[in-house]
């Protein structure tokens, strides 16, 4: 088959969904010997292609290119741009305009209808208006995972036999660094003196620094640890209230914000963090927890949406919005060596249960399922 996928998140966005779609992409050119993949991307951007894989580009920016297909309607079909086409794969959400050719999109959350408070007015709009339309349009629906493909039927009616679930992977880079001289070179880049907790996240509202920040105050205060809270993520939308929290809280000298940290350094950072805590409010799968289990650290998270699902028993889960139950699993961890070790031994061999390899092999298998259903 001739395979097209829509590649312009993996080029745009250096984290979240953005490297969703690269890992995933490069395990499927991989792994599949039998499909040819077309490559869209924006204009001017390149990328290797080995064997089996080549690109395409937009004629005009992927914003531009939105603004054609989903506010002004044009009938511009993708097909314009990759040729004729057996499956077009939409992996952020949203379809573009296609002919004939079969279509899946990939729903990684509805983070969008179940806390749109979290997210820039505009963006709620725009997703509540041409998400619906895809899932319509789309042959599949994929989901990261069971819950997000729950929500996918009781939010917006989809059945489950138009879904299947693929979920995310944990790269093979992400293991225990222990050689003395990467981890003592992270510590120097970033200024890490002592013992911290880790965050990883974009900045914004649904990932809920403010009640880390919030836990974290009751642990330096009420409990006394000597750990710096360090969050790496770079701004994304709405993240001026946890600025605002950080000072009100008196925590400006406490706190570290590294920004947007690449990716090359997340395995000695996660290796160094005593604990990585993940309190977040909603999420469809949920990598970074992950990743850090995969590099020994123990994680403590919510108990909410995905990440029960994909962490199990090998994280300490908490309701997000109680900052005391919070504080009190990250001191659990923190003080308790036994506990520690336990979480770091379960955690690795929870994420080795996910890998880019296996999520490629299923996603190689809807699209055989497709061919066959044709």
């Amino acid at each position: 088959m001739r395979i097209g996928v829509d590649y312009t998140a993996a080029v745009n966005q250096r984290a979240g969904i953005g490297r969703f779609v690269r890992e995933l992409v490069a395990a499927l050119l991989e792994a599949d010997e039998d499909n040819h993949y077309m490559l869209l991307l924006p204009p001017g951007q390149k990328v290797p292609c080995p064997s089996g894989a080549e690109s395409r580009h937009l004629p005009f920016s992927p914003r531009l290119m939105t603004i054609f297909w989903h506010r002004l309607g044009l009938p511009l079909p993708a097909e314009l741009f990759t040729g004729a086409l057996d499956l077009f794969h939409s992996p952020d959400f949203v379809l573009p305009p296609l002919r004939n050719t079969r279509a899946i999109v990939t729903v990684h959350d509805l983070s969008f209808m179940v806390l749109p408070q979290c997210a820039a007015p505009g963006l709620v709009r725009y997703l509540n208006r041409v998400v619906p339309r895809s899932i319509e349009r789309a042959t599949l629906v994929l989901a990261d995972s069971v819950s997000t493909m729950k929500d996918l039927a009781s939010l917006l009616g989809v059945p489950e036999a138009k879904v299947a679930v693929v979920p995310g992977g944990v790269g093979s880079q992400f293991h225990p660094v222990t050689e003395e001289d990467t981890l003592a070179a992270i510590r120097r880049r970033y200024n890490l003196d002592g013992p911290f907790i880790l965050g990883v996240g974009t900045l914004e509202p649904r990932k809920n620094w403010e009640g880390l920040v919030e836990a974290f105050h009751r642990l330096r205060r009420e409990m006394n640890i000597p750990h710096r809270l360090v969050v790496a993520g770079g701004k994304g939308w709405l993240w001026e209230g946890i600025f605002r929290r950080v000072a009100e809280l008196g925590l400006e000298e406490e706190i570290t914000f590294l920004g947007f940290v690449p990716e090359a350094d997340l395995p000695p950072l996660l290796s160094l963090a005593d604990v990585f805590a993940y309190p977040s409010l909603y999420e469809g799968f949920g990598l970074p927890p992950l990743e850090a289990m995969a590099c020994g650290t123990p994680v403590v998270a919510s108990n909410v949406s995905s990440l029960p699902e994909v962490l199990g028993e090998a994280a300490l889960l908490v309701a997000p919005g109680d900052t005391l139950s919070l504080a009190e699993a990250l001191y659990q961890v923190l003080s308790e060596e036994k506990q520690r070790h336990s979480l770091s031994e379960k955690g690795r061999a929870q994420a080795a249960r996910f890998t880019w390899e296996a999520a490629a092999q299923k996603m190689i298998t809807q699209y055989r399922r497709l061919a066959q259903e044709r």
